[in-house]
């Protein structure tokens, strides 16, 4: 039986458990975010924000501050390459009900990169250290930074990265423990946590390849950091953040489907309800028997009241399945 875990402290704010959902663009929208939080994630973040969208109050970038307050605490990730941008995005954010902003410097996407913000920003420490302070002078909430572990394998810099980030006021910091040049492949290499766990004084959050509590209980036990962000294993997997586990039936994990869709349709814009929904939908019928007629039917759907029937007749199905 393992010990119960510690909660989580990012400057004032105390949560409850460890487990934190990470900011997945095209993924973590409210509907998602609250169902993650309903499974038992401390802290949810939005799907990444640019500053320049923020400051020039673009309709599509300020909806990605939506939020209720059944999902309180809430995070942000701001992305951007310019301090004083970044700065002024910032003091915007603390108008929001909003609790922590998160500073992307981990992604890998080109178009990011080929801006100079996301993970290019690991290779002018300078730089990245300037929109750090910015931020932090622009805001009194709690700062952190996600960060990779590094530009290649040839060039581990998480460490001293991590000194840098520590030194110009964030609250907290997360290492994704893939290099940029891996991209989302391979394997997280979590010994680099490790390292960074022993190198600073702030809270260190671990990320990369946790699929199940129970690996993510394992990765603290290991590694000694302060919380574990959930991405891609959440996917599909609400239950990453629940002791219980995914269910191994279709019908288990029905439920949570369903919910999910009930809060899509409450809290998702018309457009966009059918496309992620269908989206998220395919992903928990992952290792089961069953699964390829399922997506079949999933992706047949025209509308959100074919879906609701769909999920309610799956939920009782005990026909044959395929060994998908």
């Amino acid at each position: 039986m393992n010990p119960p875990l510690k909660p989580l402290q990012i400057g004032k704010l105390v949560l409850p458990n460890p487990f934190l959902l990470a900011p997945l663009a095209g993924y973590t929208d409210l509907a998602f975010r609250l169902l993650c939080r309903e499974m038992g994630a401390s802290l949810c973040f939005s799907e990444m924000i640019s500053c320049h969208g923020l400051v020039y109050g673009q309709k599509n970038t300020l909806v990605l501050l939506d939020t209720v307050s059944e999902e309180r605490p809430f995070g942000i990730q701001l992305f951007g390459s310019d301090p004083i941008a970044m700065g002024k995005a910032a003091a915007i954010v603390s108008t929001y009900p909003v609790d922590v902003i998160d500073i992307n410097m981990g992604c890998p996407v080109r178009k990011v990169i080929k801006k100079g913000a996301g993970s290019a920003l690991m290779k002018i420490p300078e730089l990245a250290e300037a929109i750090i302070k910015a931020v932090c002078a622009n805001t009194s909430l709690p700062v952190t930074v996600k960060f990779r572990s590094g530009w290649t394998h040839e060039s581990i810099t998480a460490v001293s990265f991590a000194h840098m980030v520590e030194n110009a006021g964030a609250a907290a910091l997360t290492v994704h423990a893939r290099t940029w040049s891996q991209g989302f492949g391979g394997l997280a290499d979590w010994d680099i946590i490790r390292q960074v766990k022993q190198a600073v004084s702030i809270p260190v959050i671990g990320n990369g390849d946790v699929l199940s509590y129970e690996q993510g209980v394992r990765r603290i036990q290991e590694t000694g950091c302060d919380g574990i962000m959930v991405g891609r294993g959440a996917l599909g997997n609400p239950w990453v953040f629940s002791p219980q586990g995914r269910p191994a039936t279709l019908s288990g994990r029905l439920v949570q489907l369903q919910r999910h869709m009930e809060l899509s349709d409450k809290y998702l814009p018309n457009q966009k309800m059918l496309f992620r929904i269908k989206n998220h939908a395919g992903r928990y019928c992952a290792e089961i028997p069953g699964a390829a007629r399922m997506r079949k039917k999933i992706y047949d759907c025209e509308n959100m009241i074919e879906l609701l029937q769909l999920f309610t007749t799956e939920a009782n199905y005990n026909g044959p399945v395929d060994e998908d």
